[in-house]
């Protein structure tokens, strides 16, 4: 059955006045949060990590009907999971046609609608919003004005229209206005004026907004909800102290917790099935990806209070396929395996998402980049390896054995290398690449790559692999690396 189109049909349909001009879009969204909550439904589908720690603050601020700010570092989620939350809402919502404010057909707020309804009566025209429709968004910048967000008088529309400069007719809605009955993002707060901020107060606690001394209020009703990042308090700027005040829940978003829960993120957010090629991403490489992120984190050459984004293992992931897929297209081979070599060729990835501390600086973000690398291949490898026994590869280096691993090398010559390397294929069992060629390769690359990390043997550009020949006390020990912590700031 087709939607009202008139004031008369809406009133005869099940969009009673009781439901419109007496729910609020608070209401909405809190009874259609419960009806999820006793169905079973995931809320926030796609988010991952956050199940025990932030959504649940976000149910309770929905619940109580706060305004409510997402408090977090770079790359965590907190704008994916502001747009989620038209979810929330109801499939359609009426609304008087042509009202740039989205006027409740029952309770009209700006002029125009009153007008309309008054002159119309039941033949009122009336349209339909998706939950898309409504929810608008704002990247808060230092040149947003007042009349971007609460409006404006237009004397253009004074002059085409006729109306005298003092007409509520000719006031040029902001954006604010404009999200009446839905919801309103504004992401990076500390980085609006503080003075634009200061508008913001009465929309917060009274529910309502003044343009540009007109001695009109419009009571709009919306949820507003905030994302910032704790560095910006004291960078680009700060949330002022009685804008805080009034924003009902100050909720803090964090970085994966685990591992597992990291490589969850990059599987579903990297784009790693290619048009035309046959892609095969060793586990054991995915878990690298990620544990360069968590090593990062707690590396002091590594700026903590920026953060490292989550984009970070995503991109690299995204990078070191398409090395990868370079690789056969060029070499013919049938599939593209990632190796470690691999990891190497993205360091552009790396190296533009990292904020250099003082240390680091002086290092060089290329310097620091390739040692997170090797720290992050020193965990994984000591996760699958520790009990292993690595002696004859080894000694296999120590009686001058030597090889050199190209990231262009085919599977066949990169493999038949790899085999004369005594005891070595043995080993990758314990990864199990079955018999894939490519998956086999990659693994054995992974252990020598490995045991370079642990210095047990050592490695030039020119020569590849070859006899370590530093002290094997000077190799790192991968317990000693820095622990990840839990960051909630």
């Amino acid at each position: 059955m087709s939607n009202p189109t008139t004031l008369g049909q809406l009133k005869r349909s099940v969009y009673s006045e009781t439901r419109l001009k007496h729910r609020s879009v608070r209401d909405e969204l809190r009874e259609n949060l419960i009806a999820k909550l006793r169905e079973g439904k995931p809320l926030f589908p796609g988010v991952i990590g956050f199940e025990e720690t932030v959504i649940p603050q976000v149910v309770n601020a929905v619940l109580s009907k706060h305004n409510f700010i997402l408090l977090g570092l770079r790359g965590q989620a907190k704008t994916r999971l502001t747009r989620m939350l038209t979810a929330l809402l109801d499939p359609e919502m009426p609304y008087v046609a042509g009202s740039e404010v989205r006027d409740n057909p029952y309770a009209p707020i700006s002029r125009y609608a009153r007008d309309l309804v008054a002159a119309q009566g039941d033949d009122t025209p009336i349209a339909w919003l998706s939950p898309a429709d409504r929810y608008i968004e704002k990247l808060a910048t230092p040149d947003v004005t007042i009349a971007d967000m609460i409006g404006d008088l237009d004397p253009i529309k004074a002059a085409k229209r006729g109306h005298d400069i003092a007409d509520e007719m000719v006031i040029h809605y902001g954006l604010l206005p404009r999200a009446n009955r839905g919801i309103f993002a504004v992401n990076e707060l500390p980085d609006l004026a503080g003075k634009i901020q200061v508008g913001l107060f009465n929309i917060l606690q009274e529910g309502d907004v003044q343009i540009k001394g007109f001695p009109v209020r419009l009571p709009l009703d919306l949820l507003m909800v905030f994302t910032a990042n704790p560095e910006d308090y004291t960078a680009r700027g700060k949330i002022i102290t009685p804008l805080k005040d009034r924003i009902g829940s100050e909720i803090r978003t964090h970085y994966p917790l685990s591992i597992e829960q990291g490589i969850e993120i990059t599987t579903q957010e990297a784009w790693v099935k290619r048009d035309g090629a046959a892609v095969h991403v060793p586990p054991y490489l995915r878990e690298v990806v990620e544990q360069v992120a968590f090593i990062a984190r707690d590396d002091k050459k590594v700026d903590k209070r920026s953060g490292v984004s989550q984009r970070l293992p995503i991109t690299v992931m995204e990078n070191v396929v398409s090395n990868a897929e370079r690789r056969a297209v060029i070499t013919g081979d049938a599939e593209a395996v990632p190796r470690v070599a691999d990891l190497y060729a993205a360091l552009p990835s790396i190296t533009g998402k990292l904020e250099l501390e003082y240390e680091g600086e002086l290092k060089g973000s290329d310097h620091v980049a390739r040692d997170l690398i090797r720290f992050a291949v020193a965990k994984v490898f000591h996760r699958h390896f520790e009990d292993t026994n690595f002696g004859q590869v080894i000694q296999w280096f120590d009686l001058g054995g030597a090889i050199k691993v190209d990231d262009q090398s085919s599977t066949t010559d990169l493999l038949a290398a790899l085999e004369g390397i005594q005891g070595l294929m043995e080993k990758t069992q314990k990864l199990k690449p079955g018999s894939h060629p490519g998956a086999r390769a990659s693994a054995a690359e992974f252990i020598l790559e490995g045991l370079y990390s642990l210095k047990r043997i050592s490695r030039s550009s020119e020569r590849g692999f070859m006899k370590e020949s530093k002290p094997p006390a000077e190799a790192p020990n991968p317990d000693e690396t820095p622990r990840r912590k839990r960051q909630f700031n």
